[in-house]
């Protein structure tokens, strides 16, 4: 059996695919990952079908062993990538030779790495999707040293590109797209200018569910609470202390606090890269 052994992890690291859609009605997200962009795009590469799962790796310190010759990709955040202590290209294909290790440093920008396998991680499906989710606790296991992950049969069809264009990721501001509401009408008439206005600052409190931001206050309207309604990644929720948190792939399924602005589903992708101490610029979507 062709698989990889998980050496090291670095501060997290988990199975992801395109996620499980359509189960919110018995209470299970989509999960899936954080860069969906990025996970296309290593498949891509390798000749796997885009939804085949990979690994996502946050900040680098990924390190793994192939137990017969691998084909992989490693794109999303840009870092160091050495096979057996050699240099690889990131973005492109690499040929990993049976017993070879291959590692992953730490990015110089961006927070999440993803590292595709030709033939796709075959740990077994629950709900129809390979993904964890951490907030859920359904799916395959944080990965952890001596995990042996199986790789499954290779496509048919051999990979046609050598590597791909990127766009390079911010080091400071992210500017996102939102559409206003739907519960912008609970907020003063100043709130939703002064989301639009100043700029956020994305908080230690960072992970696959979401990001805690820092920033002037959005202050309601009135008194009130909100009956607990459906969420979905991109929401911008905000909470008694009147600064928002910004929900990610792992979010829950519903929340009790109202949604001023949602990041538009295109720009999820780069609010997953924003780092700790980055700023988020939130613009009015002109679509």
């Amino acid at each position: 059996m062709t698989a990889v052994e998980v050496i090291a992890t670095g501060p997290l690291s988990t199975v992801q695919d395109l996620g499980r859609p359509g189960n919110a009605g018995i209470g299970v997200g989509v999960s899936g990952a954080a860069d969906r962009g990025a996970l296309r795009s290593a498949n891509r590469i390798v000749g796997n079908p885009e939804d085949a799962a990979c690994v996502e790796v946050t900040l680098g310190g990924f390190v793994a062993r192939a137990s017969a010759p691998l084909t992989i990709a490693v794109t999303g955040a840009p870092c160091p990538v050495t096979v057996d202590g050699r240099a690889a290209a990131p973005h492109s294909v690499v040929r990993v030779p049976a017993g070879a290790e291959f590692r992953l440093g730490t990015p110089d920008r961006g927070l999440r790495s993803y590292v595709a396998v030709r033939g796709g991680i075959a740990v077994a499906p629950v709900l129809g999707s390979r993904s964890t989710d951490v907030l859920a606790g359904l799916g395959p296991e944080i990965l952890r040293p001596h995990t042996v992950l199986p790789v499954g049969p290779p496509p048919e069809d051999f990979p046609v590109l050598d590597s791909v264009p990127v766009r390079p990721l911010p080091t400071d501001t992210v500017s996102l797209r939102v559409v206003p509401g739907p519960r912008d009408d609970w907020f003063t008439t100043d709130a939703l200018e002064t989301l639009l206005g100043e700029r956020y600052t994305v908080t230690s409190e960072c992970d696959r569910v979401g990001m805690r931001l820092d920033g002037p206050e959005l202050p309601r309207s009135g008194v009130g609470e909100l009956p607990s309604e459906g969420m979905m990644p991109g929401a911008l929720q905000v909470p008694p202390t009147g600064t928002p948190t910004l929900f990610l792939a792992d979010h829950p399924v519903t929340g009790g606090y109202p949604v001023i602005a949602v990041v538009l589903g295109s720009d999820v992708d780069k609010a997953a890269q924003a780092r700790p101490g980055m700023r988020l610029r939130f613009t009015p979507s002109r679509r």
